[in-house]
């Protein structure tokens, strides 16, 4: 159909040509009525957005030298934290000579890990990033 007369037809009706497919040969045009179109569009978006889990990283941070209460409190946060569907970022940080132990950290990031292997999966191992230790722990699927 010409454009002038897609144009005409869309005015009788009184609605809006809408060009669906630029790209194509020869372009694809739709009458509609736009503003309703759009309208609907918006709450499609707005919906997607509320039915959205957003999952944030939660960080619990460790001492090579903690004691086993302070161990046991901070792994009770990470349970509550992974209950929640959050993502854990377990970080032991080393201040001056504790840096040449790092296997002391080691330990404890794979302590936390073999204690929690029912509810967590390891997305990232424990690693020495400069003066931290990270391993990064997210819900079993």
């Amino acid at each position: 159909m010409q454009t002038r007369d897609a144009l005409m037809l869309a005015k009788q009706r009184e609605l809006d040509l809408v060009e669906i497919a630029p790209t194509a040969q020869p372009p694809v045009c739709r009458i509609m009525n736009l503003g309703k179109f759009l309208y609907q569009q918006s709450k499609k978006a707005q919906q997607a957005r509320r039915k959205q889990k957003i999952v944030q990283v939660k960080e619990v941070k460790f001492r090579p030298k903690i004691d086993e209460h302070d161990y046991l409190f901070k792994r009770k946060h990470i349970e509550r934290f992974i209950g929640e569907g959050h993502k854990v970022k377990a970080v032991i940080m080393f201040r001056g000579r504790e840096m040449a132990h790092p296997e002391i950290g080691k330990r404890i990031l794979e302590r936390v890990i073999e204690e929690l292997k029912e509810i967590v999966d390891v997305e990232r191992p424990p690693r020495q990033e400069g003066n931290n230790m990270i391993a990064i722990l997210s819900a079993k699927k």
